[in-house]
């Protein structure tokens, strides 16, 4: 994928997405349901992730999960925001310290939001630029709200 946004900056991504109902798993990096993943299965050749569904629960998420590398969460619609309340129990209640990633209708206009509340990858729609998407990051300088980023006590970022 070539529409990887990663610390603020365009990338080339090493991992594959398996989608739900894709048959037999490819070899390399891949990300798999969560589903797939607690039935038993795991990359052939290459690194294993998980990916979260909108109706999964991330509080369940057993330890071996949570040591994964990578943990991404689905967005299938630009209007579906349940993403970010996963992203933030992830990383809030469930301590996860490795790459958070968005998938799915990611867009520009996400990308702040999702910051602030843990992700650190973005694996923007096809269709749309990941360096124009980048630039959403730098878009906000100042915040008065808490977030996962600017956390209560850390003073207000005016």
């Amino acid at each position: 994928m070539h529409n990887l946004v990663k610390e603020g900056v365009p990338v080339e991504d090493a991992w594959q997405l398996v989608r739900e109902g894709e048959g037999e798993l490819p070899a390399g990096d891949l990300i798999l349901p969560l589903a797939r993943f607690l039935a038993g299965e795991r990359a052939p050749q290459g690194r294993t992730a998980v990916w979260f569904a909108p109706d999964d629960d991330p509080l369940a998420a057993a330890a071996d999960v949570l040591a994964l590398p990578l943990l991404a969460v689905d967005f299938p619609a630009f209007t579906d925001g349940r993403g970010y309340s996963i992203g933030r129990l992830l990383r809030e209640r469930r301590a996860f310290a490795g790459e958070l990633r968005a998938v799915g209708d990611v867009q520009r206009d996400q990308l702040h939001f999702l910051h602030q509340v843990g992700f650190d990858s973005f694996a923007i729609r096809a269709d749309l630029s990941a360096a124009d998407a980048a630039g959403a990051l730098a878009d906000f300088s100042a915040g008065c709200q808490t977030s996962w980023r600017r956390r209560q006590g850390r003073g207000l970022h005016v």
